[in-house]
């Protein structure tokens, strides 16, 4: 399935899309040094988020899509050299409004939960 959204993102920031068909989408997020906020490399909650947000945007998978609110949970902490898997479900799509669900996983440890509300708009939410 092709991607239609978010084409110019930092993967090496947001994750590496693994997987993506309709209303699922999977990435994976290698956390690196500058991810880092202290010697032990502990990983800021930021990157993860971001890597949880990609994947359900991809999981909507259009060009207009916006996230509107999210209700997460980080489960674990993460540190550098690991690797994070994502797996986004969409649950509900009423009209514009898309429901995701993501949960994150190192290994067969799951380390985050969150439920996405996203929007399709009609034009770049920069034109609106």
């Amino acid at each position: 399935m092709e991607i239609k959204t978010h084409l110019g993102i930092d993967r090496a920031l947001c994750g590496q899309p693994l997987a993506l068909e309709e209303g699922r989408a999977q990435v994976e997020l290698e956390l690196r040094p500058e991810m880092a906020v202290d010697e032990r490399g502990l990983v800021h909650g930021g990157f993860i988020f971001g890597a949880a947000d990609y994947a359900a945007m991809l999981a909507v998978n259009d060009p207009y899509v916006v996230l509107g609110s999210a209700q997460t949970r980080f489960l674990k902490p993460c540190r550098v050299g690991e690797k994070v898997r994502f797996e986004a479900q969409l649950q509900e799509a009423p009209g514009r409004k898309k429901m995701v669900q993501v949960q994150g996983w190192r290994g067969e440890v799951e380390i985050f939960t969150g439920s996405f509300t996203c929007f399709v708009l009609d034009k770049h939410v920069l034109e609106v």
